[in-house]
C-alpha cells in the first residue's frame, strides 16, 4: 500500500505540488486563528455558588446558608467533588463536575436548583448566585484607577470606586470574551442617614419610623393621562429624592403639631457600607482596582487585545485627572512563553538542518528534509485549530524536529545512497534521466518506507499513554501529545507524498559521487567505531553483563530519586499572600501593606516596578479572603535588570528577609496564575495541602497547630500556612427571653434594630441619572466604636418606650470561628506550604513518617494530602497502567514489522538501555522525576526503538542477500547503517538542545523533558551500536557460547577485578575505621585546628582582606577626549585631542593602604579568637570523655563490691543468718550501680560523638590519657590581665580600624589633583604679528594643564568624618564595656577555682585515704562478723560517696582552669 502511494506521488507531481500549496495556505490561515495562551487551562469543571450575608457569623452562615445549598446541589448527576467555605458574611459552595460534563449544562442544573436553595434560606439573609463563567486563567487583565499627579485632592477612594463601577465596568462588560469585571478597594458610595441615638431618645422617635418616612417620601408615580380635545396630557408625579438637602427635609413624625424632620434626629451625608476589601498601590495609599475575568474557553490573546482597545476608548471618557493603569497584563506572560517556544523551535530547526546537511553531505538533500519541518508544523497547526487545541508552552514545547523529520531522513538518505551506487546498475551513464530518477527514488523510498513508517507509527504510539492521563495532568499534557502526534502524522504523510516527489525533481541526477566533508567525517567515525565493535564481539558476555549492571544501578538510582508534578513556571511576577493575626482590622492590614510596599520599592528598585495589594474580598468574591489577608502583586522588571539576586528563589529569600522586620505579619511568595490554580483546584493557595477532617473545630485547630509545628522544620517546606479556624473576636449578644417576654418584645424587632444600627439597612435607592446608590440607615460613626455602644443601643418596646439593649440581652466578648471549610459535607482544616529547592515526593514522605510517629489522631479524624502531590500521585497511577500498554503495543508492532518475536524483543532492549542515560542525565543536572521528565522518557523510548529497527532491518537485508556469516553480517550492517543511526540520534537529541539549555520564561517545564531525551539518546545510541549487535548474535545463534580463549578470560578478569577492587578497598577502609585511634590532647587540638570549618572560614576572611589590601590604591580612569569643529575660526574646522588624569590627594592612598593593613590585622585577630574558642571546646570535650572513662572504672569497682555483698547476703539469707530485707537491699544496691554503669556508657557515646564533631572527623577515636589528674597551670593567674584576652585584643584592633577609617575620610576631604595634556590645530591665516602666517592641519599647538578639585560644599565630607568619629567612640566604649565584663568574669572564675582547689586538697590529703581504709577494714570486719550488715552497708556508702564526690570535684576543677585559660587566651 505504501509503495502505491509513493508511486502515485512520483507519477503525479503536479497534484502533490498543488496539495502542498494547499497545505501551506491552510496552515497559514489556521495560524492566524489559533488560540494563543501561556499554559493550558487546568482548572476543573466547576460552578461556584456565592451567597453574601453581611450580618451573619461563620456558624450561622454554615447552618443557614451553606448547608441548604449543599443539600440541594448534591442530587445533580456527574458531581465529582463539592467544597464549601463559610465565613463572616459570606458563603461559597464550589461544585466540581466530572471532566466530560458540559459546563453550561452543569450551570443550568445548578441554576434550576438555586430557587429551591433560596427557599430553604431564611428570608433577608442572602440570595445565592452563580459566579461568572471563568477559570484559574480567567484573570487576564488587572488595572488600577488613580488620580494623575496634581489631582490627588480632587478624587477620593469613594469617587474612584464610582468611576470603576459606573464608567469603566459598564463599558468593559460589552467586550467579546469578557465574563465579568470585579471591582476591588475604595468605598461603595451610599446616601447615609447617620442616626444620633440620643436625639432619637429625646424626641421619642424609633428607627422603624425613620424607615417608614424614607420609604413613603422617595417614589414617583403617574396618573395615566387627561383627554383634552385633540391633545392627551400624561400625568407624572416626581417624588424621588435627588440630593442630600431633600432627604434632610423629610418628615419623620409630628409631635405636638411640630414636624420632626430627618435632620433633627440624624446627619444626612455621603457614606459607605461596611467593607470587606481594600487595595493599596506603591505605598501611596488606597486605590481602586479592577479585575477583568475572561470567559472560559475564550482566546486569551484576542480577549486581552480587545480589552486593551476598549480601555483606550474608556480613557477618553474618564473625568479629567483620572487615569487607568494596568499592573498585571497576562499578554506579557503569553508573549514571553510563546517567545520561548518560538526561540527554542527556531534554534532546534536550525540545528537539525545543520546536522542533516553535515551528515548527508548533500545540501539539496538536507534542504528537502528541512522543508518537511515547516510543512509538518503547518499541518500540526491546522489540526490544532480543527480540534480546538490552543498554542501554548505545553502544546508547542515538546516538538522535536529531529523526531518529525526522521522518516524523511531515512528516505532521502536511502535515495542518495542508491544514486551514488547507481553505476553498478546504470553502467556508462553519468547522469540519470528523469524517468530513471523516478525509478531510483521509487525503489529506494519503497524499500525503506516500511522502516520509516513503522518508526513514525511507533513514536505516535508511545505518545498514546499521555492521552490516558486525566485531571490536571491530562489537561496539562494532552495538548502536548496531540500536537506532537499531529506533527508526526503530517511528517509521515509528507514522507509518503511530498518527499519522494520533490526528491525526483531537486536531487542531483549525477551518478558520479565526489567525496565530501560528510564522507570524511563518517570515515572518522568508522575508524573510531570499528575497533570498539570488534573488541565488543570478542567479549560479548562482559559487554552484556556491564549493560545489565548499569541498568540495575539505574533502577536503584531511579527508585531513590525524588518526584514532583511539574516544575514551576516562572511567570515573571510574584503573588505574595500577606496575612496579619486573626481579628485584625482592615486599617491594620492596610498599614502592613503600605510598610511592605515601601520596603520592596526602596530596597529593590531595580527589580520591582510596582506593588499592588488586594486586601480581603472583591465585589465578586471568587477569592474569599478575610480582611486580615491580602494578595500582594509584586510586578518585576525583566530579569536581566536585576542586581540584588540572580534568580527567582534568591530574590524571594532576600525579599522575605527584608519583610521579616514587619511585626505580626507573614508573607508567602507564589506566582499569580499558580496561586489561583492551587486555590481553585484544592481550596488552598499553597503548592501542597494537608487536609485534616473532623467535626470539632477546636480539636481540628489543635491538631493543625501540632502538625504545623512538627513539619515546619522539614527541608524544602517554605511559607508554612496553618489555617486559623477559631479565635475571631466577636461581640456576642445573647437574648434574655424572660426580659423580652416581660417587655412584650420579639427577637425579630431587636435583631432588625441591631442590624440597622451597626451594619446599616437599605431603605431605598437614590438615582443620579443612570447611576443608583443605596439609601442606608445606620448609627452615626461615633456611636459605633466599642462594646459599650452595643450595650447602650436603644430598642423600642410595643408601648413605644426606648430601653438599652443590655436590658434585654447579655452583651460580651467571645472568640468564635473564623471560617469553616467543608469537603463533601465534612468539616476540614488545611495546612499548606510551598515547595522550594526540593521535590514534592520526598517532602511528603518525610511528613508521612512524622505524622505516623508523632501525631496521634482522635477517632474519626484523618488526614489527606492534596495539591501537587495529589496530582503527581494520580498521574503516576495512570502512567503505571498506560505506559506498559504502550510498550506492549510497540512490541506487537515490531512483531508485525519483522514477523519474529526474537527480533522484536531484540529491538525492544533499546528501551531499558535508553532509560540509563535519561535517569543519569536527571541526576547530573539535579532534577527530580516529574511528569515532564516522564513525557521525555516516552519520547525517548520511541527514538531508541527507531535505531534498533534500522540496524536489524539492515542485518535482515544482508542475510537475504546471502551474507551467511553472522559476524560478517553484523560488521557490514553496522558499517553501512552507522550514518543513519548517528544522524537519527543526533538530530533528535540536538533538536531538544535549546530547550535543555534555555533559561527564559517557561523553560522550567521543558528542561526535564529535553534533558531526559538528550541523556537517554547518548547512552541508547552508544549501547545500541555495541550491545544490540551482540544480542543479535545470541538471539540468532540461539545459545550463549562460553568458549573464551585465554586472552579473553584474562581481559574479563581484569575488568571484573576493576569492578570489584574498589568495593574490596572500601570494605578494607570500613574495617580500618572500626579500629580505634587513640589521641593525646595535643593531637586532638592539632586535628581540630586542621579540620574544623570555623578555622577555614576565618582563614578565608584573612585571605579576603589581604587581597583587598592591593585594591587600596586605585587610580581613577584616564580620560581621552577628541574635539572637531569650528571652535577657533569660523568656517574652518580644527581638531583638539587631550589626555586628562585625575588622582586623589596622595595621602588618601597611604591612609587607605594603612586601613587595609589594619583590617588584615583585625581578621587575623578574629582567627585567633576562633582558634582559642576551638581549643577550649576540644579541651572540654576531651576532659568530659576522660572523666566518664574514670567514672566507669570507679563504678566497676563499686559494682564489684556490691555484687560481692549481694552474693554474701543471698547466702546468709539461705542459711538463715539474715532477713529477707537484707538480701533485697543488697540486690537493689547492686542493680542501682549497674544502672549507673549503663547511663555512663550512654554518656560516653555522647561525649565521643561530641569530640568527633569538634574535631570534624568520622574516625573511631579514643583518648590516650586514661587517668584523670588535676591540670597544672604554670603561670601565676593572679598576675594575668584581661587585656591579653583575644577578645580584648580584637576590640583594640577594631578601634585601630575605626581610627584608620576616620583618617581616610579626612584625607578624602582634601583636594583632588588633575594633570592634562592637549594638542590642537589652528588652521588658516593668523594675525599674530608675523606676515603671511598661515597654518595647516600639520601644525599643532600643545599645552599642559594642572589643576586641583576643591570641595566647595564640604558638608557631605564633614558628615562622613563625624560618622567615622562616632564609630571610633562606639569602638572605644565597646572596649571599656568588655574590659569591665571580662574583669568581673575573671574574678568570678578565680573565686570558683580557689574554692574547688581547696575542696580538692581536702579530698586528696584526707578524705580519699580514709575512704580506702574504710572499705578495706569494713570488708574484713563484716566477713569476721565484727560489724553488722547495716554498719557495713553504711560504711560502703560513705566511702563510695567520697570517691564519687572527689571525681566530680576534680572534673569541675579542671573545667574551671579550661575556662580561665580560654578567657585569658593561655
Amino acid at each position: 500500500m505504501l509503495d502505491k502511494i509513493i508511486q502515485f506521488s512520483i507519477n503525479n507531481k503536479l497534484v502533490v505540488g498543488i496539495l502542498t500549496l494547499f497545505l501551506i495556505g491552510w496552515g497559514v490561515y489556521s495560524l492566524t486563528k489559533l488560540p494563543i495562551d501561556a499554559v493550558p487551562d487546568i482548572t476543573d469543571n466547576q460552578v461556584m455558588v456565592i451567597t453574601v450575608s453581611p450580618t451573619l457569623a461563620a456558624q450561622e452562615v454554615e447552618q443557614l446558608v451553606t448547608f441548604p445549598v449543599e443539600q440541594t446541589m448534591v442530587s445533580i448527576p456527574g458531581i465529582k467533588d463539592m467544597r464549601s467555605f463559610s465565613r463572616f458574611g459570606l458563603s461559597i459552595v464550589t461544585i466540581v463536575f466530572e471532566e466530560d460534563t458540559d459546563l453550561y449544562w452543569a450551570r443550568q442544573q445548578v441554576q434550576e436548583r438555586l430557587s429551591s436553595a433560596a427557599s430553604n434560606i431564611p428570608e433577608g439573609i442572602g440570595k445565592p448566585e452563580m459566579a461568572p463563567v471563568t477559570t484559574g486563567l480567567g484573570e487576564i487583565y488587572q488595572y488600577v484607577i488613580h488620580p494623575k499627579e496634581g489631582y490627588e485632592d480632587q478624587y477620593d477612594a469613594t469617587e474612584l470606586r464610582s468611576i470603576q463601577d459606573w464608567i469603566i465596568k459598564r463599558q468593559l462588560l460589552g467586550t467579546p470574551g469578557v465574563a465579568e469585571v470585579s471591582g476591588f478597594g475604595g468605598f461603595v458610595k451610599q446616601y447615609e442617614i447617620a442616626i444620633d441615638p440620643d436625639k432619637l431618645q429625646s424626641m421619642n422617635v424609633t428607627i422603624e419610623e425613620i424607615f417608614t418616612a424614607l420609604e413613603k417620601n422617595n417614589q414617583n408615580t403617574g396618573g395615566a393621562y387627561i383627554d383634552k380635545g385633540p391633545n392627551a396630557y400624561f400625568i407624572r408625579s416626581e417624588g424621588l429624592v435627588n440630593n442630600l438637602q431633600e432627604l434632610e427635609k423629610i418628615v419623620v413624625k409630628v409631635s405636638n403639631a411640630t414636624p420632626i424632620l430627618i435632620r433633627d434626629v440624624a446627619k444626612v451625608q455621603f457614606g459607605h457600607g461596611v467593607r470587606y476589601g481594600a487595595a493599596t498601590r506603591n505605598a501611596e495609599g488606597e486605590v481602586v482596582t479592577g479585575v477583568v475575568m475572561m470567559l472560559k474557553g475564550a482566546n486569551s490573546s484576542a480577549v486581552i487585545s480587545a480589552v486593551k482597545d476598549k480601555m483606550e476608548q474608556i480613557k477618553e471618557t474618564l473625568p479629567e485627572g483620572v487615569t487607568v493603569e494596568p499592573y498585571l497584563d497576562r499578554q506579557k506572560l503569553v508573549d514571553r512563553a510563546i517567545g520561548t517556544v518560538t526561540k527554542n523551535l527556531t534554534e532546534g530547526a536550525l540545528i537539525v538542518i545543520f546536522v542533516l546537511i553535515l551528515f548527508l553531505g548533500n545540501l539539496r538533500g538536507g534542504l528537502i528534509v528541512a522543508s518537511v519541518i515547516p510543512l509538518s508544523m503547518l499541518f500540526a497547526i491546522a489540526m490544532m485549530n480543527l480540534f480546538g487545541v490552543s498554542g501554548n508552552l505545553m502544546s508547542l514545547g515538546a516538538i522535536d524536529f529531529g523526531l518529525i523529520v526522521d522518516g524523511a531522513v531515512i528516505i532521502v538518505e536511502a535515495v542518495l545512497h542508491r544514486i551514488s551506487m547507481s553505476k553498478t546498475h546504470h553502467i556508462g551513464i553519468s547522469k540519470l534521466s528523469q524517468n530513471q530518477m523516478d525509478i531510483e527514488v521509487k525503489q529506494s523510498a519503497g524499500k525503506m518506507m516500511n522502516s520509516a513508517a513503522f518508526g513514525q507509527i511507533i513514536i505516535l504510539i508511545v505518545y498514546l499513554p499521555i492521552l490516558a492521563l486525566s485531571g490536571v495532568a491530562g489537561k496539562m499534557f494532552h495538548p502536548m501529545a496531540q500536537t506532537v502526534m499531529f506533527a508526526i502524522l503530517g511528517a509521515l504523510i509528507l514522507s509518503l507524498t511530498y518527499v519522494p516527489m520533490i526528491s525526483t525533481l531537486v536531487l542531483s541526477k549525477k551518478t558520479e559521487h565526489k567525496r565530501n566533508f560528510s564522507d570524511k567525517m563518517m570515515d572518522f567515525f568508522q575508524r573510531l567505531y570499528r575497533p570498539i565493535i570488534e573488541t565488543a564481539l570478542n567479549a560479548k558476555l562482559l559487554v552484556v553483563g556491564l549493560a545489565i549492571g548499569l541498568f540495575v544501578i539505574t533502577l536503584v538510582v531511579f527508585a531513590n530519586m525524588g518526584g514532583e508534578f511539574i516544575p514551576q513556571l516562572d511567570e515573571g511576577d510574584f503573588a505574595v499572600e500577606t496575612r496579619v493575626p486573626v481579628g485584625s482590622s482592615i486599617d491594620q492590614m492596610i498599614d502592613v501593606s503600605q510598610k511592605a510596599q515601601t520596603i520592596l520599592l526602596n530596597e529593590y528598585p531595580d527589580e520591582v516596578t510596582q506593588v499592588v495589594n488586594k486586601i480581603g474580598s472583591g465585589e465578586i468574591p471568587t477569592d474569599p479572603m478575610p480582611i486580615e489577608a491580602g494578595d500582594m502583586m509584586v510586578i518585576l522588571s525583566p530579569k536581566e535588570d536585576w542586581t540584588s539576586a540572580e534568580g527567582r528563589e534568591g530574590l524571594i529569600e532576600k525579599m522575605q528577609e527584608s519583610l521579616s522586620v514587619i511585626p505580626n505579619a507573614t508573607f508567602s511568595f507564589q506566582q499569580p496564575i499558580q496561586m489561583r490554580f492551587n486555590e481553585l483546584l484544592t481550596g488552598a493557595k499553597q503548592d501542597v495541602v494537608l487536609k485534616i477532617y473532623g467535626e470539632d473545630l477546636n480539636i481540628l485547630s489543635d491538631l493543625a497547630s501540632n502538625v504545623g509545628s512538627k513539619i515546619k522544620s522539614v527541608e524544602g517546606v517554605e511559607d508554612l500556612y496553618v489555617e486559623e479556624v477559631t479565635g475571631l473576636p466577636q461581640i456576642n449578644i445573647q437574648m434574655n427571653r424572660d426580659k423580652i417576654s416581660q417587655y412584650g418584645m420579639n427577637i425579630e424587632d431587636v435583631n432588625n434594630t441591631i442590624e440597622t444600627a451597626f451594619a446599616g439597612t437599605s431603605s431605598g435607592l437614590v438615582y443620579e441619572g443612570e447611576r443608583r446608590f443605596d439609601l442606608v440607615v445606620r448609627l452615626d460613626k461615633s456611636y459605633r466604636t466599642d462594646i459599650t455602644d452595643v450595650k447602650n443601643l436603644y430598642v423600642s418596646t410595643p408601648q413605644g418606650r426606648q430601653i438599652p439593649l443590655s436590658e434585654v440581652a447579655n452583651v460580651s466578648f467571645e472568640p468564635g470561628p473564623v471560617q469553616i471549610q467543608r469537603d463533601n459535607a465534612k468539616r476540614r482544616i488545611t495546612i499548606g506550604f510551598n515547595v522550594r529547592e526540593r521535590d514534592v515526593q520526598s517532602i511528603v514522605n518525610d511528613i508521612k513518617q512524622i505524622m505516623g510517629a508523632e501525631v496521634d489522631m482522635p477517632p474519626g479524624y484523618y488526614v489527606t494530602y492534596g495539591g501537587q502531590f495529589q496530582n503527581l500521585k494520580e498521574a503516576n497511577q495512570r502512567l503505571m497502567i498506560a505506559l506498559p500498554v504502550a510498550l506492549l503495543l510497540i512490541l506487537i508492532l515490531l512483531y508485525f514489522a519483522f514477523g519474529s518475536i526474537k527480533q522484536s524483543l531484540l529491538i525492544f532492549t533499546a528501551i531499558p538501555l535508553s532509560a540509563i542515560g535519561g535517569v543519569f542525565a536527571l541526576l547530573v543536572r539535579g532534577l527530580p522525576f516529574s511528569i515532564s521528565a516522564g513525557i521525555g522518557f516516552i519520547a525517548l523510548f520511541g527514538v531508541a526503538v527507531l535505531n534498533g529497527i534500522v540496524l536489524v532491518a539492515e542485518f535482515n537485508r544482508l542475510k537475504a542477500e546471502g551474507v551467511t556469516d553472522i559476524y560478517e553480517r553484523v560488521l557490514k550492517g553496522t558499517r553501512v547503517r552507522l550514518r543513519p543511526v548517528l544522524m537519527t540520534a543526533t538530530v533528535a537529541a540536538l533538536g531538544f538542545l535549546p530547550m535543555a539549555l534555555s533559561n527564559s520564561s517557561g523553560a522550567e517545564v521543558q528542561r526535564p523533558l529535553a534533558t531526559v531525551v538528550i541523556g537517554g539518546l547518548i547512552t541508547a545510541t552508544a549501547l545500541t551500536l555495541i550491545v544490540l549487535p551482540i544480542l543479535y548474535i545470541y538471539f540468532t545463534e540461539g545459545k550463549v557460547k562460553l568458549n573464551l580463549g585465554r586472552k579473553k578470560i584474562a581481559t574479563t578478569l581484569i575488568v571484573l577485578g576493576g569492578l570489584f577492587f574498589p568495593a574490596m578497598q572500601l570494605q578494607a577502609q570500613e574495617t580500618n575505621q572500626m579500629q580505634e585511634r587513640e589521641l593525646t590532647l595535643q593531637q586532638a587540638i592539632e586535628i581540630a585546628l586542621q579540620n574544623n570549618n570555623r578555622i577555614k572560614i576565618a582563614q578565608y576572611e584573612i585571605d579576603v582582606e589581604k587581597t583587598g589590601k592591593y585594591g587600596a590604591i586605585t587610580i581613577p580612569r584616564t580620560e581621552f577626549s577628541y574635539s572637531s569643529g569650528e571652535f577657533n575660526t569660523p568656517t574652518i574646522k580644527d581638531n583638539l585631542y587631550g589626555v586628562t588624569q585625575r588622582i586623589n590627594f596622595p595621602t588618601v592612598y597611604t591612609s587607605q593602604f594603612k586601613l587595609a593593613k589594619a583590617r588584615v590585622n583585625s581578621s587575623e585577630q578574629l582567627m585567633l579568637i576562633q582558634e582559642n574558642e576551638l581549643i577550649a571546646d576540644v579541651k572540654s570535650a576531651y576532659l568530659r570523655y576522660m572523666f566518664l572513662m574514670e567514672n566507669e572504672r570507679l563504678l566497676q569497682r563499686q559494682d564489684s563490691l556490691y555484687s560481692n555483698l549481694d552474693r554474701s547476703s543471698s547466702m546468709r539469707y539461705k542459711t538463715g543468718e539474715s532477713t529477707k530485707l537484707e538480701s533485697v537491699t543488697s540486690a537493689t544496691q547492686s542493680m542501682q550501680i549497674k544502672n549507673k554503669l549503663q547511663q555512663n556508657e550512654a554518656d560516653m557515646r555522647i561525649a565521643k560523638k561530641r569530640l568527633q564533631v569538634v574535631l570534624n572527623t568520622n574516625d573511631n577515636i579514643s583518648v590516650a590519657d586514661n587517668q584523670l589528674v588535676p591540670i597544672e597551670i604554670d603561670l601565676d593567674i593572679e598576675s594575668q590581665s584581661v587585656e591579653q584576652s583575644p577578645l580584648f585584643v580584637y576590640l583594640k584592633q577594631q578601634l585601630a580600624v575605626r581610627k584608620r577609617e576616620t583618617n581616610v575620610e579626612r584625607n578624602k576631604a582634601l583636594p583632588d589633583l588633575m594633570f592634562g595634556y592637549n594638542s590642537q590645530t589652528f588652521q588658516g591665516a593668523q594675525n599674530i604679528g608675523l606676515p603671511n602666517q598661515n597654518f595647516s592641519d600639520n601644525d599643532r599647538f600643545s599645552f599642559f594643564q594642572v589643576g586641583v578639585a576643591i570641595p566647595i560644599f564640604p558638608g557631605g565630607h564633614r558628615s562622613k568624618i563625624k560618622a567615622a568619629k562616632i564609630e571610633e567612640d562606639i569602638a572605644q566604649s565597646q572596649i571599656e564595656l568588655n574590659q569591665t565584663q571580662l574583669q568581673g568574669e575573671l574574678q568570678s572564675l578565680l573565686q570558683e577555682y580557689y574554692k574547688l582547689q581547696g575542696t580538692l586538697d581536702y579530698y586528696q590529703n584526707e578524705a580519699l585515704p580514709q575512704a580506702e581504709l574504710i572499705i578495706d577494714n569494713s570488708e574484713k570486719s563484716f566477713r569476721s562478723g565484727d560489724v553488722s550488715y547495716a554498719q557495713y552497708l553504711q560504711n560502703l556508702t560513705l566511702a563510695n560517696s567520697i570517691q564519687t564526690d572527689y571525681l566530680n570535684t576534680l572534673y569541675q576543677y579542671n573545667q574551671s582552669i579550661i575556662v580561665i585559660e580560654a578567657l585569658l587566651g593561655l
